[in-house]
C-alpha cells in the first residue's frame, strides 16, 4: 500500500501544549483530521508543511521528504499569504510563476464555477469567496496530495456542498488524496474513507470511516447499569440528570444492554466530552 501521508513519532513541544502523533494516510483516500479547538490539528498540519519544526519525528509526503513533495501538495490554509490589496486574477499571475504545473484555464474555470470575483481585491471579499479562492488555488497545479484546514467554514450549504463534490472528483484519480481538517462533521461524514480523532495533542483514533461505525455503539442507561462495561472499554460518555450516553465498541455491551448506531457527529461529540455531566450539579 502506497502511502501519501507517513508521520512516525512525530513530537512538536509549546509552554502548554504537546503534539506527539503518528499518522498515515493511504494513497486515493481522503482522511478526516477531527479535534476541539486546540486539539493540535493545525500544528500537526504545519508540521506536515515545514510550516513550524517538530522536535522529534520523520514525516514522509508522496513517498518523498516533505520538503522535495512541496510542487505536488495542493494547500488551503487560513489566513490567506497574498496581500489585502491583490484581487484573483493577480494571484493567478504570481501563482504561475511557483508551480512549474500552474493550469491557467483550470484556475479561471473554478473561478467561475464558485463564482469568485476576479477584480474584487482580498480586502473586500467575504470570509466565504477568501476561502473558495483558496480552493481554487489549490486545485489550480494539478497537485497529487491537497491538504485543507477548515476548507468549508464559511461557506453556505450550497456552496459547501459544490466544495465537498469538488474534492470527491479529485479523487476519483487513484494517485490523488486528501487530508481535510474541518469542524463541520456532516462534510467529513459525506467526504472521508478515514477519520482521525486528536485530543490534547494525542491520537485518539485513526480508522476507516465505515469500520468505526460498524465498530462503535452508543450505550444510553442509567450510570449505575453502565458499571456492567469495563471502564477501559468506554471511549467517550456525557452524563446529565436523565442517565449517561456512552461509546463502547460493540463487542463490549453486554448481553441483553440496549444500544443503538453512533454517527460520526456523536462519535465525535462523545471522544470531546469525555467523562463530563451536564445538567443539575457539576
Amino acid at each position: 500500500m502506497s502511502l501519501a501521508i507517513e508521520i512516525r513519532g512525530l513530537e512538536k513541544h509549546y509552554k502548554d501544549f504537546d503534539l506527539k502523533l503518528d499518522l498515515e494516510l493511504p494513497e486515493g483516500c481522503i482522511l478526516g483530521l477531527v479535534g476541539e479547538n486546540g486539539a493540535g490539528k493545525t500544528t500537526a498540519i504545519k508540521c506536515l508543511l515545514g510550516l513550524v519544526r517538530p522536535e522529534a519525528g520523520q514525516i514522509r509526503v508522496l513517498g518523498r521528504e516533505a520538503v522535495s513533495a512541496r510542487e505536488d501538495v495542493g494547500l488551503v490554509l487560513e489566513p490567506t499569504a497574498f496581500p489585502e490589496s491583490m484581487n484573483a486574477r493577480q494571484i493567478g499571475k504570481i501563482l504561475s510563476g511557483v508551480y512549474r504545473s500552474w493550469d491557467a484555464a483550470a484556475y479561471a474555470s473554478l473561478l467561475e464555477r464558485l463564482r469568485v470575483p476576479g477584480e474584487k481585491p482580498l480586502k473586500d471579499l467575504s470570509r466565504g469567496n477568501r476561502m473558495k479562492l483558496s480552493i481554487c488555488s489549490a486545485l489550480s497545479h494539478h497537485a497529487r496530495l491537497l491538504v485543507l484546514d477548515e476548507p468549508t467554514s464559511g461557506l453556505d450549504p450550497v456552496v459547501r456542498d459544490e466544495v465537498v463534490n469538488l474534492l470527491l472528483d479529485f479523487t476519483r484519480d487513484e494517485e490523488h488524496s486528501v487530508l481535510i481538517s474541518s469542524h463541520i462533521v456532516s462534510d467529513l461524514e459525506k467526504l472521508c474513507d478515514y477519520i482521525a480523532f486528536l485530543k490534547d495533542g494525542r491520537l485518539m483514533l485513526c480508522e476507516e470511516k465505515d469500520r468505526l461505525l460498524e465498530e462503535y455503539r452508543l450505550v444510553q442507561c442509567a450510570p449505575e447499569e453502565l458499571a456492567r462495561i469495563d471502564p477501559a472499554l468506554i471511549k467517550g460518555r456525557r452524563e446529565t440528570d436523565y442517565g449517561v450516553s456512552a461509546l463502547v465498541p460493540e463487542a463490549a455491551v453486554p448481553a441483553g444492554m440496549h444500544s443503538a448506531p453512533v454517527d460520526i457527529e456523536e462519535l465525535f461529540v462523545l471522544m470531546a466530552s469525555g467523562t463530563k455531566k451536564e445538567g443539575g450539579e457539576r
